[in-house]
């Protein structure tokens, strides 16, 4: 450093200045201040229009090192209002509001530009009270100052009387209209927004751009369409955020043909490869269901922004092509492309599609590392995916370290839990969201009526429906009534159930009626359930659920003619009945079977174990329960159908597939019958392993011979 210090003092003043700060700049504080002895003996010199204390001044400032730039401000003998001004926007900027105000009121001179950043800072910082205090003590307001205080009413969604305002304005720019015309959008006044626009004497590219992504923002998106064709046209020249809103919009009606257009608009414009433009085109074909052109688009170009590879990871997952999806994200990390939070939340989002616990624990690490992992999208796309996977602990770590948790954290958890059969843990979590003060949402109850339901929580589920019947009549949908159905038929109040359907507020649906049908199956209510049967078909004549749930209660209860009678009327109408399913992924495979399905590599050894299972289920005592097999055959045909169900071969797999003690996670389409049920819980006991069975109501955690449904489901 001796070198560059002998040089120092060999030049003139000015360069020297310059040079000095070139090299302490980078330096702490205690460096700086070294060099106010030789800067004082040029200060008598100098004045605020000296570029040397300008350099300084500024750099500074732009250091954020706001306190020496303040200490600079007071040794220049007459700095000008454009010095003051600088420093008291930097204050603003990194909200020392008091500081800038403070500072502020004692220059000497006060231009419109100081008065109008003093404004704007105020506003930045969140004071609207004291920003409208300096615009009414004012001396020389102009279009700026008025432009100014509208955005900031805006800001804070006091829009009636940003409205007073605008109206109020003198004079009136481009700029002003722009602003009060985003307003309206913002706030849904889009016939007010429509209106001001055809008023406005001169529009530009902004004013249109405005109100095409605000029509679009607003459910109107054949009109910001119909916008667009106008704007082109009446000549104006396109921006590359023009044609951006005009491509979401375009994404979000699946505009396939006009999209196309804007495409070649965009290469006859030269805004190919705008990474905003490429960002737009990769979600309006993947919106499209158009993945080919999509990856066209993205390889034209070799890549190195985060936004255009979450745009494809993203297209692929709204495509369900989870694969895909998650491939795209570890060629993202080979590319050395650092993941943002929007990358995290779709490639978990693809790993609760596959259900891939295993990718979706090394992406969670990988969060980790990132500081990722507190973020409340990414937090909440982990509890999500932590629940679909059947790891509701994990879920719940994941949920307890986001930082900032909002309504979507809260409501996933709840729900998660629900699904789980983990009650009372869903009812801790809410109380401690009403403690918290966040206010509950329609989805929250539906996900706290659904806890009580697959808990046998009755009265606790009573409280819950009044309270939204009679304090939030405006959030009670169908979902929270067949919640309540639900909840009614699974503890056996049948005819309650369906005087409730019979007084709703609302008209009943199939979903509604097909869960007290439900219950009419668990509980073999045959009155109720020909009455719930026929209200279904009612209104959807070709419902199969209805069909082959009406048929397995005439199969339990031993009527087979009128089990013959249904399957020969949906035989007539051309309806199917869903095969039964179970599936397990082991290391990222899915193997899928169905009901004494042979077809897999390893049968032979799937059957042995099922065979040794049911030696050992015949020791533990178990005796399978004929009314699940639903067809009029022998008895040991009954037996061997009940045998080789779906999950208890999928079951099987998971031993013969995976390492001793490991859980087994286990997919069904179907509601698991009550034999399985029975029998699951006895083979979690006899291999010593957690079996997990997520089927189409909810998870039933089995270990050593216990369910967490508590039999209740």
């Amino acid at each position: 450093m001796s070198k560059p210090r002998a040089l120092f003092f060999k030049t003139n003043k000015q360069s020297s200045i310059v040079f000095g700060i070139s090299i302490l700049l980078p330096f702490s504080s205690t460096n700086v201040k070294r060099f106010w002895q030789f800067f004082a003996t040029i200060s008598s010199n100098a004045n605020s229009r000296h570029p040397s204390c300008k350099f300084l001044f500024s750099d500074l400032l732009k250091n954020q090192r706001l306190d020496e730039a303040r200490e600079v401000l007071n040794k220049i003998p007459f700095p000008g209002v454009h010095l003051y001004t600088m420093i008291t926007d930097a204050y603003a900027q990194n909200y020392r509001l008091a500081d800038a105000i403070q500072l502020f009121e004692k220059m000497p001179i006060r231009d419109t530009v100081s008065w109008n950043s003093m404004i704007k800072g105020c506003l930045n910082c969140g004071d609207l009270i004291t920003a409208k205090k300096f615009f009414d003590e004012m001396p020389g307001r102009n279009v700026v100052s008025w432009t100014t205080i509208v955005n900031g009413y805006l800001q804070f969604g006091k829009i009636e009387v940003a409205e007073r305002l605008f109206f109020e304005m003198p004079v009136k720019d481009v700029a002003a209209w722009n602003s009060m015309i985003y307003g309206y959008l913002k706030f849904g006044r889009v016939d007010d927004a429509v209106n001001l626009f055809r008023e406005m004497p001169s529009r530009n590219v902004i004013s249109w751009t405005s109100m095409i992504d605000g029509l679009d923002y607003n459910g109107r998106t054949d009109e910001a369409l119909i916008f667009y064709r106008k704007m082109v046209g009446s000549g104006v020249q396109q921006s590359s955020n023009t044609l951006s809103c005009v491509l979401k919009a375009c994404a979000n009606v699946m505009a396939l043909h006009f999209g196309v257009q804007t495409h070649g608009q965009i290469v006859k414009l030269g805004f190919c490869f705008d990474e905003f433009i490429c960002s737009s085109l990769l979600t309006f074909y993947a919106n499209c269901k158009q993945m080919e052109n999509a990856c066209k688009v993205f390889n034209e170009k070799l890549h190195a922004n985060v936004v255009i590879w979450t745009a494809l990871l993203t297209g692929y997952g709204l495509n369900h092509e989870h694969g895909s999806a998650l491939m795209v994200f570890e060629d993202m990390i080979r590319m050395a492309v650092l993941p943002n939070q929007s990358s995290f939340t779709s490639a978990l989002n693809s790993c609760s599609g596959l259900q891939a616990l295993d990718k979706g624990k090394a992406i969670h690490a990988m969060a980790v590392k990132l500081g990722l992992d507190t973020d409340v999208f990414v937090g909440n796309s982990l509890v999500v995916m932590y629940t679909v996977c059947g790891n509701i602990n994990d879920a719940v770590d994941a949920f307890k370290n986001i930082s900032e948790k909002n309504v979507v954290s809260w409501n996933t958890v709840i729900v998660g839990s629900a699904q789980h059969g983990q009650g009372m843990l869903a009812l801790t979590l809410f109380t401690r969201m009403i403690r918290d003060e966040v206010d509950p949402d329609e989805i929250t109850f539906t996900g706290l009526l659904s806890s009580c339901s697959h808990s046998g929580m009755l009265q606790k589920a009573r409280c819950f429906f009044e309270y939204i019947s009679l304090y939030k009549p405006t959030v009670i949908k169908l979902p929270h009534y067949v919640c309540m159905i639900d909840v009614l038929g699974r503890c056996g109040k049948l005819e309650e159930a369906e005087e409730l359907i019979n007084n709703m507020q609302v008209k009943p649906n199939s979903i509604v009626w097909l869960s007290l049908l439900s219950a009419c199956r668990m509980h073999s209510n045959l009155g109720v359930a020909e009455r719930a049967a026929e209200s279904i078909l009612d209104l959807e004549p070709n419902c199969s659920a209805a069909y082959v749930l009406l048929s397995n209660i005439y199969a339990s209860a031993g009527k087979w003619s009128d089990v013959s009678r249904m399957r020969l009327r949906m035989k007539q109408r051309g309806i199917m009945k869903q095969p039964g399913c179970s599936w397990v992924t082991v290391r990222g495979i899915r193997h899928e079977f169905v009901s004494a399905d042979r077809s897999h590599p390893l049968s032979e050894k799937i059957y042995r174990k099922l065979d040794w299972l049911g030696g050992k289920l015949k020791e533990f005592g178990h005796v399978p329960d004929e009314r699940f097999a639903l067809h009029d055959v022998e008895e040991e045909q009954k037996l061997e159908m009940l045998s080789y169900h779906s999950e208890r071969l999928a079951i099987a797999f998971g031993l013969v597939a995976t390492a001793e003690g490991g859980a087994i996670t286990v997919m069904k389409n179907l509601r698991v019958c009550g034999d399985c049920h029975s029998a699951i819980k006895l083979m979690a006991k006899i291999v010593g392993r957690e079996i997990i069975v997520r089927d189409s109501t909810r998870f039933h955690h089995f270990r050593n011979g216990m369910c967490s449904c508590g039999d209740y489901w």
